[in-house]
């Protein structure tokens, strides 16, 4: 499988990364998807401390105990378990943060973490004081590089500008396209990478179309819109391959985009991801296609 550099890192990522949280906690079960991963090239797993209280975290580090050096392990802190364990609560001080990790490492069984990402995060946030945190734990050598995991603009642009982040987690989709305008751009002349979810779209961008879609319309199409562009995408740009392909494709497409995360929880999904990333590129003439057919959808928050 083709890697691509993470930002300033020297780090070189798959193009497709397994994201962990839908592994469960089977550990068996998790075991062979994460081998399934190794063996069709992925280098690039992502997991947060908050996925199943932590046991993820276990998980992951128990699969790949034995490839540590091979691999690079992304998780994520900035989210507290309430003590009911109902909900959690956001804290992005330092303080938490810098015992955060210290868990983290504990439960990954590993040394150091290759990326760590705050997982989320609002202007409100004392930013400076987040970036310090992460700062002294790659000095402290906790962390090799970080991150963040957001999908708003103005913490974008505040990260992007203040600190020295390698890449930002965010949702992006032929359906989904916010990030194009106002933060693909930026994010490619600071040498920051993207790293997407949500690539498929709840499953819309896959062979079940519209099985998948909700009554209510998925962010702003409506319900009657889906009927119409979905087929057409299908029909026009998926009638040789699997629209899930083209929705990796055209992720991939983008130069800021490092690695597509895509969540799996048998071997035979992480065989059907690696084929996507090993397909066709798109045409220019595809990618305007789909950009034709679909809508630039924009932020209407946090601006």
């Amino acid at each position: 499988m083709k890697r691509r550099k993470l930002g300033t890192s020297d780090f070189y990522v798959s193009e497709i990364g397994l994201g962990c949280m839908s592994l469960g906690t089977d550990f068996l079960k998790a075991q062979s998807v994460v081998e399934s991963a190794l063996e069709e090239g992925i280098n690039y797993f992502d997991t947060a401390d908050l996925y199943d209280f932590g046991e993820n975290e276990r998980i992951i580090g128990q699969t790949l105990k034995n490839v540590r050096e091979q691999v690079i392990i992304a998780t994520k802190a900035g989210n507290r378990w309430t003590e009911a364990k109902d909900s959690w609560t956001w804290d992005p001080s330092k303080d938490h943060i810098k015992e955060a990790v210290k868990q983290s490492l504990k439960r990954l069984n590993t040394d150091y973490i290759d990326l760590y990402q705050l997982h989320g995060g609002t202007v409100e946030d004392n930013i400076d004081e987040t970036i310090e945190a992460f700062e002294e734990l790659k000095d402290e050598g906790y962390i090799k590089y970080y991150g963040i995991s957001s999908i708003r603009p103005n913490v974008i642009r505040e990260f992007a500008q203040k600190s020295s982040i390698v890449s930002v987690m965010m949702q992006l989709s032929i359906l989904d396209r916010r990030p194009e305008e106002e933060v693909l751009p930026l994010l490619h002349e600071k040498n920051i990478s993207a790293v997407t979810r949500g690539t498929v779209a709840k499953g819309m961008l896959s062979d079940r179309m519209l099985e998948k879609a909700a009554s209510k319309g998925y962010l702003d199409y409506s319900f009657e819109e889906l009927q119409e562009v979905l087929p057409l995408l299908k029909e026009k740009l998926a009638s040789t391959r699997s629209l899930a392909e083209v929705a990796i494709q055209y992720n991939l497409s983008h130069p800021a985009v490092a690695s597509v995360v895509a969540g799996a929880s048998t071997p035979e999904q992480i065989r059907e991801n690696a084929r996507a990333a090993n397909s066709a590129l798109l045409s220019t003439e595809e990618v305007e296609l789909i950009r034709s057919i679909t809508k630039a959808n924009k932020y209407d928050q946090h601006r």
